[in-house]
Order: structure tokens, then sequence, then C-alpha cells
């Protein structure tokens, strides 16, 4: 697959089959994933994958921490509200995943039903927390961006399907606490991947972008 091929391809998918990923395939996806640039080649990214059994009840046990009614407490903030241009987008984009899982606009038990489901990673037999040194600051979250575009570009080089998901960042203490990761690394992000499930009606959703001209600007 040539990469402009991948770029057009790759997409949100929020449904996958239980089929698991060979190991040596992960293992392949996640070393070239460490070529991604990064500032200074700090290379502040940590990523912790969980797969199979382990997967399934991390799923089990952070959708029920998180439906009890637990705050959020992310480590490095929330999300901005969004206003103008970004708000339309939000909601055109919001619109088009409901309508395809038959959610009313006024229907909150399902959106708050569909919301609570990026804590079951969608079903995906795989989830990979994406994290830093806490102390680290906005350049070097970039950098954990670029390596997260990197990482699902390859998985959907090998037909991979992949779901990027801030909400996975809201409750940090519980997947440090469950993981044994280090109270040193934040958490910035989780992506659940796996085979795409064609059945499931969320994965009907298809996003434009915006026009160039509203994203870019050529100076001469």
């Amino acid at each position: 697959m040539q990469l402009t091929d991948a770029i057009h391809t790759r997409r949100t998918v929020r449904g996958f089959t239980e089929q698991t990923i060979e190991p040596a395939l992960l293992h392949d996806i996640f070393s070239v994933a460490q070529r991604s640039p990064s500032n200074c080649n700090t290379q502040p990214w940590h990523a912790y994958i969980v797969s199979g059994e382990r997967c399934r009840q991390l799923a089990t046990d952070l959708y029920q921490h998180v439906s009890s009614g637990k705050a959020p407490q992310p480590d490095f903030g929330f999300m901005a509200s969004y206003e103008g241009i970004f708000r339309e987008r939000q909601v055109d984009c919001a619109r088009e995943l409901y309508q395809n899982m038959g959610i009313e606009r006024g229907d909150k038990m399902g959106r708050m039903t569909a919301l609570l489901e990026n804590y079951r990673f969608f079903g995906a037999p795989h989830v990979v927390f994406l994290g830093m040194p806490r102390t680290y600051s906005t350049v070097n979250a970039v950098d954990v961006g670029i390596y997260a575009q990197t990482l699902m570009l390859l998985m959907t080089e090998q037909g991979i399907a992949s779901c990027p998901q801030g909400a996975l960042a809201y409750y940090p203490d519980f997947v440090r606490e469950t993981l044994d990761i280090s109270d040193d690394i934040g958490i910035l992000l989780g992506i659940s991947f796996g085979y795409e499930n064609s059945d499931e009606p969320a994965n009907n959703t298809r996003i434009d972008r915006a026009p160039l001209e509203q994203c870019a600007t050529f100076i001469n």
C-alpha cells in the first residue's frame, strides 16, 4: 500500500471482531513506529499494549469503574470547548455517527451509552495507551501525536483498524494502577485496534475533511 492510499483509507473504527493480531506482526508494527520523528530525538512516548484476555478484562473493569460515576481526572487537562467552524465540524461528525447508530438527537441516554463504549474499547481485542513523562509539555505531546499517526498508518497498511480515543486518558490513575505503570508517566490517549467488524453500524460512518483553503495558507 502506498502512503497516500493509507492516509485516504485510514478511518476511525468503532466495532471490531474478536480476532487477535499475531504477536510477531504487532512487534513489527511497533518497531517501525519507533522511526517517528521527535524534538531532539527525545522519543518521549511510551506505549502500553494490552491484548487478548487481559484486554477484555481491562475493558470490563474500566467500563465498570467509569459507569460507577467516578469523576475523570486526566493528567494533562480536559479538551477545550469548540467554537465557530471547529464546533460546526464537531457537530457534523457527531450527527453522522449517531445517525448511523440509530440514535436520535434528543436521546441523551443513547448518547451516553455510546460514549461509555469507549471504555470497552468498542470490542477491540487490543488497546494501546500512549504516555509520556508527566513533567513534559506541549512540544513533547506533539511528538506523541506524530507517533500515534505513524502507528495507525502502519496498522492500516496491514489491514488493521484503529480508533484513537482521547476518552481513554480521562482515568489515568485507574490505568496506571491496573497495568502497573509508573506514577511518573502521564497518559495522553489510547488507541483501540484490531480487525474491523463490518456489521457494526457505526463503521458505516464516513467523515469528510475541510477544503484545503480553510486549513492552509500558501505564502510566496
